[in-house]
């Protein structure tokens, strides 16, 4: 018997029924799932149970600032789906669900749990289930996302061929126990490619930047009550500097102050003149100017700050405390102007939640490492430790 597995369900079971307000049926459950777990070293959780898991998993995410809406999380149970072309289909039925003509819905697909006889699970081997490809120039440079090249790359040696742009949609690459890594090309709705302009700069438009609708996670695991989910994509929707002052922002992706800046006619040579901060400013700006004229729902960062204080007041009223990785939850562009730079937050990781794991193309980042709490390897040596 695994007992470690064992007082990991019961302890999920405990909570989740409770919520449910279903304790009269806890007893026989746990008896159901004790019988299952001796019989097969793993128990499968039941539709209704998987639901709420999901969702508990969200609220309990630490790096994540929208969680005031995690009742709200619609739970796609695909754990049936085996055949990679209904896989594929399960992945694009997320897309056109969760973009929803831009009146975003948070969703999450789960597919079938690792089972005990495998080291790895099924995955996803994007780590968004829409992103732009990045090549590697002869010299050096990259055209697209650099995030993505080894992505790209890997795409590329099974068969895919991009148009070498800057914002080429990739495929999808599942990757299911026993089988080769198969790749699709999803489809992207009417509208999910958001053109980004300015308010007041009409040479924006000149920069040719877009960006899409959704940002749907697909390489992470969803852990329920010691049950690992290694394929669960989920998403919620974006908070504007996520796109602004990150994705378009960062030295190592697109990299695009430098020419904001020199079209505003802003001394660079000097930090002195912040000019990083002002052409950040018109960035983030035209991001959610441009979201808004395309009907695409997109959070600021002052609003979600405030949501997330609303959503550690609702906790404390059902008992719970509200657990965030500060570094996570403060935004990247005037933080201290929202009220999240100014609490402290325990960083306690509680279970049912979503675990980095090891990527199945390349190396760790830096910030994500097996002793991260947030790892699954984590979970795992909590599990040897039981």
């Amino acid at each position: 018997m695994n007992t470690a597995l064992l007082d990991r369900a019961f302890g999920f079971l405990d909570q989740a029924y409770a919520e449910l307000e279903m304790m009269d049926a806890l007893i026989q459950r746990k008896e159901q799932v004790e019988e299952q777990i001796r019989l097969t070293g793993t128990w499968e959780l039941t539709s209704e149970e998987l639901t709420h898991g999901a969702r508990m998993a969200w609220r309990n995410s630490n790096r994540c600032i929208g969680r005031l809406y995690w009742k709200t999380l619609k739970v796609i149970d695909a754990r049936s789906v085996e055949e990679p072309d209904d896989i594929f289909n399960a992945l694009q039925h997320h897309i056109d669900f969760a973009y929803n003509g831009g009146d975003i819905r948070s969703v999450i697909t789960v597919f079938r749990q690792r089972r005990p006889e495998e080291k790895e699970g099924p995955r996803i081997v994007n780590h968004q289930l829409v992103r732009f490809a990045g090549y590697r120039n002869a010299d050096g440079s990259i055209t697209g996302d650099s995030a993505e090249t080894l992505v790209t790359e890997h795409c590329m040696k099974l068969g895919w061929k991009g148009e070498g742009k800057r914002f080429d949609l990739l495929p999808h690459v599942i990757r299911w126990p026993g089988t080769a890594d198969k790749l699709r090309m999803p489809v992207m709705p009417d509208g999910m490619r958001v053109p980004i302009r300015h308010p007041e700069f009409a040479w924006f438009e000149e920069l040719g930047l877009q960006w899409y609708a959704v940002p749907i996670i697909s390489d992470m695991m969803l852990e329920i009550g010691g049950v690992e989910f290694t394929a669960a994509p989920f998403n919620g929707w974006y908070m504007g500097t996520e796109i602004g002052s990150r994705n378009f922002s960062d030295t190592d992706r697109y990299n695009m102050l430098p020419e904001i800046a020199r079209r505003l006619g802003l001394d660079t040579r000097s930090y002195h003149s912040l000019w990083q901060d002002r052409a950040m400013l018109e960035l983030n700006r035209a991001v959610l100017y441009s979201y808004e004229k395309a009907g695409v729902t997109i959070s600021n960062h002052h609003d979600a700050s405030e949501q997330f204080v609303h959503f550690e007041h609702q906790e404390e009223k059902h008992g719970r405390q509200a657990t965030a990785d500060w570094v996570w939850i403060t935004p990247p562009m005037s933080a201290s102007s929202t009220p999240v730079y100014h609490r402290l937050y325990d960083n306690t990781m509680k279970g049912p939640n979503f675990f980095y794991q090891d990527p199945c193309l390349g190396k760790l980042r830096f910030d994500i490492t097996p002793g991260c709490p947030f790892h699954a390897a984590s979970l795992t040596a909590a599990k040897q430790k039981g």
